[in-house]
């Protein structure tokens, strides 16, 4: 191996997207990935014919890093429908974003989700954000999302019965207690583009990185135990040295390495359960909230009806969302989120059948409000860090934290890196 390769430790979002920017470079690299497959947490399986996300999780087409490097056309993205479904007060109700989807018009100004003042706050909240630039809500002040749903003046019932499960949904933690300024960005880009997921799973979108890096230049069941000064040593007991370290691994993990450096943090977690059924629950790519925000169940969806792929041909897959670390039994959980499946669509629920569930300890890095703190991509001369927990949970800032570390890494190494181009 040459001495002068730049070592990336986790072949996730970040590991693969810094990597494709020192391939651009022509510097050398190689990617040590501790599990079997590429994706980190972004990861599908495929199971009895069905295709299981190792969680629920979509993309957000205006994303920006995401559309600068994805192949979107190759991905062959389906839609959700702009908005949600909500289960309330044992009725299921619609309330769509009306600049999309004008057919659900009447049905999303009647739903009780919450005052017609409320759903003019939503237009008015979602028209503020288009203005706002993406640095302009980065760098705002921050508050939790909780404080700035209500200065936006939105009522207790709307916050509890829309923004909680929603919110709750994509951040992990319906106390929405979270920092207003990734509720902004995320509402910015559902508003400026499509909530989808691949045809064929989210595990696509890792897949498409690592077909762009060279044959051999992943290699898996590369666990790192220790780090050294330009060197790891694995668990099998192998040294590899190297140019420069970038530990672009889990939070947990990057805090085990080199726990001086990246202190450890708290973390969200999710379980994720598939069950199939014989027919959808819910016709249309919808997302459906507890709007009622009684446990187990935070969402559902019915994953075939947005991507036909995810179930064989007269099957459908449910995905359903459980928030938090739960402490009872996966039997437990199970025995709750089918009593309250049976009371949200009756005996045929009983039929369903249990596929697999996916305890998720760390889902999210946590973004509760703090003082901001510099997280800079060099940690030492020759150590960089990626990872969205550098930044803000999302598929986007995985992205960015890779690029970032990359160029961490050549304008550490500058004069390395042109001694290893062609002339």
């Amino acid at each position: 191996m040459a001495q002068g390769e730049v070592l990336i430790i986790g072949a996730g979002l970040a590991g693969l997207s810094c990597a494709l920017q020192l391939q651009e470079k022509q510097i050398p690299f190689r990617i040590l990935e501790a599990s079997d497959g590429v994706g980190g947490r972004v990861r599908t399986d495929e199971h009895e014919g069905f295709l299981l996300d190792r969680g629920f999780q979509v993309l957000l087409t205006a994303y920006p890093e995401c559309f600068q490097v994805l192949d979107y056309a190759a991905l062959d993205f389906k839609p959700f429908s702009p908005g949600a479904m909500i289960r309330l007060s044992g009725a299921f109700h619609k309330f769509s974003d009306p600049h999309r989807n004008r057919a659900d018009l009447i049905a999303t100004l009647t739903a009780p989700i919450g005052s017609f003042r409320d759903k003019l706050r939503v237009n008015s909240l979602r028209s503020r954000l288009r203005r706002t630039s993406e640095d302009e809500i980065l760098s705002a002040t921050r508050h939790t999302t909780n404080f700035l749903l209500k200065s936006e003046g939105f009522s207790p019932r709307m916050i509890d019965r829309f923004f909680r499960p929603f919110m709750g949904g994509i951040m992990l933690d319906s106390s929405l207690m979270p920092s207003s300024r990734m509720f902004e960005y995320v509402f910015k880009m559902m508003a400026e583009g499509d909530t989808v997921v691949p045809a064929k799973g989210m595990g696509e979108i890792p897949k498409q990185l690592a077909a762009r890096l060279p044959e051999g230049s992943i290699q898996l069941n590369a666990r790192v135990a220790t780090l050294g000064d330009r060197e790891v040593t694995l668990e099998s007991g192998e040294v590899i040295s190297g140019s420069a370290i970038v530990m672009a691994c889990e939070g947990p993990e990057a805090s085990r390495l080199a726990p001086e450096l990246v202190p450890a943090q708290r973390w969200r977690g999710a379980t994720c359960l598939y069950y199939a059924a014989s027919a959808p629950p819910i016709e249309g790519p919808w997302l459906v909230l507890n709007g009622n925000n009684q446990w187990p169940i935070n969402n559902l969806a019915v994953m075939s009806e947005v991507a036909p792929a995810y179930a064989p041909d007269g099957r459908a897959l449910v995905s359903i969302t459980v928030l938090g670390k739960p402490t009872q039994s996966d039997e437990e959980i199970q025995l709750a989120v089918l009593a309250q499946l049976q009371r949200w669509f009756g005996r045929e629920a009983r039929e369903w059948r249990y596929l697999k569930a996916y305890r998720i300890f760390h889902a999210q890095p946590d973004v509760i409000p703090v003082p901001p703190v510099e997280r800079p991509s060099q940690l030492g001369p020759h150590l960089f860090v990626a990872g969205d927990h550098r930044l803000m949970p999302s598929i986007n800032f995985a992205m960015v934290s890779g690029r970032q570390a990359a160029e961490a890494v050549m304008a550490s190494l500058m004069p390395e890196a042109v001694a290893v181009q062609p002339a």
